[in-house]
């Protein structure tokens, strides 16, 4: 046996990197100088049937529409009419004032949790009004936005965050994980990235039913880590599967920030490179470019063409949820500097430039969504709140699993219901 080399000490040491974000809180002053943020319009917009090669220039770049002029630049702008702009500026004030209120409920006791979508409207609202109303969405928690652009009764997503008597889902699903299959929204779960694999997989079962409807899934960056992403990605390539894969980039998962999940070496746009899907990185507070880009996705998907990656650059604005306290690990001045803005305002000054807007109209409309999201919330809390004892009936949580209730829990159900009478003689205290 060949003797081994003798161990010698000027070898280089080995070190790991850990990823550390650029600004900490109290200690670092906020610079966002190194981010790349391209002209609008200068991005070109290949065909959408295009090689998925053709498509890796956008990975790195960034699409943007909306230029500091406040007016629509380049060949992604959609040409979107006036009308169809003032209805996406009220969705994203229905957003902002039911985010607020939801937020106020969960302060005072109300709901035990909620999230907001300070700052990301674009990303749910422009994308799913670029989409058909029955084209199939698995959303993350964050795209209360789609439901609202969808018309999903507010009055029941508050039932639903309440857990209360009117909660069409039974109190089963932790608040602000919604479902509707009258609106293709497809059931959220907190088990991260689980959603993009089964898009794709129903995606793939509209292709062998020849059906006409695609999927669309919306994932965190920092969920891009996770196993299931890569899986999805892997089949959506493989068998061309009708899907749009979103990426919501918004710098930090949780208190983890992007560069944990790879931002550091590479786009997240650029992972579609290495999985033969198209790719495009787009300004995801710009809403004209994300509607876009999810219009350019699905017509890609409807004609067969392939499925495709994207990821919206974008900010949190508040914290993770209201479980989280973001001065603990960020600047409090990263919210301010984002160097690009606020996607409601942008839109709100397009239209203004455009002459069909103006700012006491947005007052106007910000006060009726807030009256609107005021009176819903009211009518709910008559079917209850948290801690108010008006929730579901005990026997449903044996209810809905078998088509027919087997013997087994039919006995479990009985004993539970007799221990809850010995228990409570005189009913349940509220």
């Amino acid at each position: 046996m060949a003797d081994r080399p003798e161990r010698t000490d000027n070898k280089p040491q080995l070190s790991l990197h850990i990823p550390e974000p650029n600004y900490r809180p109290g200690a670092d002053e906020v610079d966002f100088s190194a981010i790349e943020i391209p002209e609008a319009g200068a991005q070109p917009r290949p065909d959408e049937a295009c090689d998925p090669t053709e498509t890796h220039g956008l990975c790195t770049d960034l699409i943007r529409v909306l230029g500091e002029d406040n007016r629509a630049h380049g060949p992604w702008d959609p040409k979107l009419d006036p009308d169809t702009l003032r209805e996406m500026l009220h969705h994203f004030s229905l957003v902002r004032a039911f985010d607020e209120r939801m937020f106020r409920g969960q302060r005072q006791g109300k709901t035990s949790f909620y999230m907001k979508c300070t700052g990301e409207e674009a990303t749910s609202i422009s994308t799913s009004m670029a989409l058909q109303s029955d084209d199939m969405v698995f959303p993350s928690y964050r795209q209360q936005g789609v439901l609202i652009a969808r018309g999903y009764p507010l009055l029941e997503m508050i039932n639903q965050i309440y857990s209360n008597s009117g909660d069409k889902l039974k109190g089963r699903q932790l608040p602000i994980m919604y479902s509707s299959r009258e609106h293709s929204f497809f059931s959220i779960s907190g088990n991260l990235a689980t959603q993009v694999p089964q898009a794709v997989g129903w995606a793939m079962a509209s292709a062998i039913k020849h059906d006409t409807r695609i999927a669309a899934s919306w994932v965190g960056e920092g969920s891009t880590a996770e196993g299931d992403f890569h899986a999805a990605c892997t089949f959506a390539s493989v068998y061309n599967a009708p899907v749009i894969l979103n990426v919501i980039n918004n710098q930090w998962a949780i208190s983890s920030f992007s560069g944990f999940a790879g931002s550091e070496r590479a786009t997240f746009a650029s992972r579609a490179i290495g999985y033969g899907l198209a790719g495009l990185r787009v300004d995801g507070n710009d809403p004209l470019a994300c509607y876009a880009a999810e219009r350019w996705a699905a017509n890609r998907a409807r004609t067969n063409s392939g499925p495709t990656l994207i990821e919206f650059f974008t900010y949190r604005a508040e914290g993770h949820s209201t479980s989280d306290d973001p001065s603990g690990y960020r600047s409090a001045q990263e919210r301010d500097a984002w160097p690009l803005g606020d996607p409601v305002v942008r839109l709100k000054n397009h239209l203004i430039e455009l002459g069909e807007w103006d700012e006491d109209r947005q007052a106007e409309m910000d006060l009726k969504a807030a009256e609107k999201v005021k009176a819903d919330t009211k009518e709910a809390e008559k079917n209850g709140i948290l801690g108010h004892g008006m929730h579901q009936p005990f026997h449903t949580m044996f209810e809905d699993v078998f088509e027919e209730e087997p013997w087994h829990l039919k006995e479990q159900n009985a004993q539970s219901q007799a221990e809850r009478d010995k228990k409570y003689p005189d009913g349940v205290p509220h």
